[in-house]
């Protein structure tokens, strides 16, 4: 498992920077009221959010970014979203981000799970469960 604890530890100059981490189903949010509106939109729709805190700095956050990509089109019955700790860092801060990546899994706008690290078996496993006791 993989984490960042910090900018200061990202290689300065890493061509990987500007790494995509939305694809598939994935939603990247970039303001507050982006993520405000998706999970009003995710909670009307009855659909649960697997939010990931990512920064483009990030190593692990890449590794995992395909992984998460496949996983939203395999279950499309669950919102998948990405945020950039840098690019909000008011959502990162609210959310009491220590590491990236690290996700959280809403219902309603309430935590119901949380994943720290890059752990890929662990993620497939939360986000499988979850999209199968929806009935997917």
């Amino acid at each position: 498992m993989g984490l960042c604890l910090s900018k200061d530890e990202a290689e300065v100059g890493d061509s990987d920077n500007n790494f995509e981490f939305v694809g598939g189903n994935v939603h990247l949010i970039t303001t507050k009221e982006s993520w405000e509106e998706k999970l009003s939109q995710a909670s009307r729709e009855g659909k649960i959010v697997i939010a990931n805190f990512s920064a483009a700095w990030c190593g692990p956050c890449k590794t995992v970014a395909p992984l998460y990509s496949e996983l939203s089109q395999k279950y499309p019955s669950l919102m998948f979203l990405t945020i950039d700790v840098d690019e909000v860092s008011e959502l990162s801060t609210s959310w009491d981000i220590r590491a990236t990546p690290t996700f959280f899994f809403l219902r309603d706008g309430q935590q119901i799970d949380k994943l720290v690290g890059a752990n890929k078996p662990e993620l497939e496993k939360k986000v499988t469960a979850i999209g199968d006791s929806l009935g997917q």
